[in-house]
């Protein structure tokens, strides 16, 4: 059974960085393209960014690009996100999972395992 993982969240004041992990037990990690998404409260799941199976190719929402980068070890088995210049609107519960590849009409698609997920908290 997949085991998904997410580590790195925390609280963190407006303008600061965090770095999020995920490792995924009983996984060919380099046979999936991987993405990180997230939830506010009261809000829907949104796709924030994912990457191909090798990490030659990437995608980001509008909100994040140029904040944050999405990278992936697979040797390792793990995916990263680092965020820098957190806003207080990037607050909420992020997720990692499979997601399928490539992206189509800005709209990311999740694979079936999630794990508990890692929550960001920006402070303004």
């Amino acid at each position: 059974q997949v085991q998904v993982v997410e580590s790195g969240g925390g609280l963190v004041q407006a303008g600061g960085s965090l770095r999020l992990s995920c490792t995924a037990s009983e996984l060919t990690f380099d046979d999936y393209a991987m993405g990180w998404f997230r939830q506010a409260p009261g809000k829907e799941r949104e796709g924030v960014s994912c990457i191909s199976w090798n990490g030659g190719s990437t995608y980001y929402v509008d909100s994040v690009k140029g904040r944050f980068t999405i990278s992936r070890d697979n040797a390792k088995m793990t995916l990263y996100l680092q965020m820098n210049s957190l806003k207080p609107e990037d607050t909420a519960m992020y997720y990692c999972t499979a997601v399928v590849w490539p992206v189509r009409e800005n709209r990311m698609v999740a694979g079936s395992y999630w794990g508990q997920g890692t929550q960001v908290t920006v402070s303004s």
